[in-house]
């Protein structure tokens, strides 16, 4: 959709909305949360839990500022992935500041699979706050490739980039998350 129509038609929806329109607000749920829960298990690592949380937070958010949307500043989706990435730091944060116990605690015996499921666990939380802390654009690039399974030359087209450009640009993000992730590994 051309960029006018969807700011023209994003305007009237939250017009609508703003109006208490029921059926705009079905109509932009239905449209976006798909993508916006997809956008948010890969940000939360797979964790299903987490992504739950997180997506329906960001509706809520969403519901209690819809009156700052400004659909020339972005679309609607995008604006719904600021939120959740916003929620998604703020719990990050405070997950950090928080001592984990990463494993059993002293006196108590577990089952093997307890544990794979901690380290699961941990491991995912470090994948989503290794994310967390890439450059926007490399964040973006990693999600167009293994989320959004684009190729390069789709990429390319999108971003109206060489394809040479992005296959660089892939290069340095993966190697950006692999450090912070092994910083973070060590760190932890």
């Amino acid at each position: 959709m051309p960029e006018g129509d969807r700011v023209w038609r994003e305007r009237g929806l939250r017009s609508a909305v703003l109006a208490g329109d029921e059926q705009a607000w079905r109509a932009w749920y239905e449209e976006s949360f798909a993508g916006l829960d997809a956008f948010v298990r890969w940000r939360c690592a797979g964790r299903r839990d987490w992504a739950d949380d997180v997506v329906q937070e960001t509706w809520l958010v969403a519901v209690r500022r819809i009156r700052s949307f400004d659909p020339k500043r972005g679309s609607f989706a995008d604006w719904l992935r600021g939120i959740a990435v916003n929620l998604l730091r703020n719990q990050l944060r405070k997950r950090r500041h928080t001592p984990s116990l990463n494993g059993v605690p002293p006196g108590i015996t577990t089952s093997s699979s307890v544990l794979d499921e901690n380290h699961s666990r941990d491991r995912s939380e470090q994948i989503a706050l290794a994310l967390s802390k890439l450059p926007e654009r490399y964040e973006a690039a990693l999600r167009a490739k293994y989320l959004d399974q684009q190729s390069v030359a789709q990429m390319a087209e999108a971003w109206q980039e060489t394809p040479k450009a992005i296959e660089s640009l892939l290069g340095r993000a993966r190697e950006a998350f692999r450090e912070e992730y092994r910083r973070l590994e060590k760190d932890g």
